[in-house]
């Protein structure tokens, strides 16, 4: 395996990160099966993303009298996305190591997401307007991650002929679903830097 560009997601150390190892060669025949494996993990995050939804509207409060974001809650979203991230890049065939069940960083995973827990605390206006001001970007992202789509769809019958996701396609890809990382996590109010409209 070889890391997935110079510097993970650089974006001028953009507190929301999201790296995902490039793997050569993949197997040839689990794309045909990737989305019936990943129907146990859709189940889960079925279950989670109901749960982050009420962890939100806790922070939501406790930042609008606080200013400040509950650790277990920040900590709780942020696994919640790596959870997404890695069954995401699994489908999209990005890599052939089946998610792990769990919310934790793991050194081993080739796909890495980390939030840096916003330490000097969060303005309080940040938490009912931060999503409003996220949606030109979100915008943005979705275009980006349409295409990835369409490219995964090409990547599919490369894998199949070559066992390789063809490096300029994957790279796309991964830019895609850092750039959603990056809006959702100021959507949530979770950063307080406006995401880059970088190509990283």
């Amino acid at each position: 395996m070889e890391a997935a560009s110079p510097s993970a997601d650089a974006a001028g150390g953009y507190p929301a990160r999201l790296d995902i190892e490039y793997q050569e060669p993949l197997n040839r025949w689990l794309p045909l099966v990737k989305w019936l494996l990943a129907i146990p993990h859709y189940i889960m995050l079925f279950l989670l993303y109901f749960a982050a939804w009420f962890a939100l509207i806790a922070a939501f409060f406790v930042v609008l009298f606080t200013r400040r974001y509950p650790p277990a809650l920040f900590q709780f979203l942020v696994g919640v996305m790596r959870w997404h991230e890695r069954v995401t890049a699994y489908v999209y065939l990005m890599n052939d190591q089946y998610p792990a069940f769990s919310l934790e960083p793991d050194p081993n995973d080739p796909i890495a997401l980390e939030v840096e827990y916003p330490a000097d605390g969060v303005d309080r206006w940040r938490a009912p307007f931060a999503w409003i001001l996220a949606i030109p970007y979100l915008i943005a992202a979705s275009v980006i991650s349409y295409i990835a789509q369409v490219l995964v769809f090409f990547a599919f019958f490369a894998i199949l002929f070559t066992r390789k996701f063809p490096r300029g396609m994957f790279d796309i890809v991964l830019v895609s679903q850092r750039w959603m990382v990056r809006g959702y996590a100021y959507a949530a109010f979770m950063v307080t830097r406006y995401p880059p409209f970088v190509w990283d």
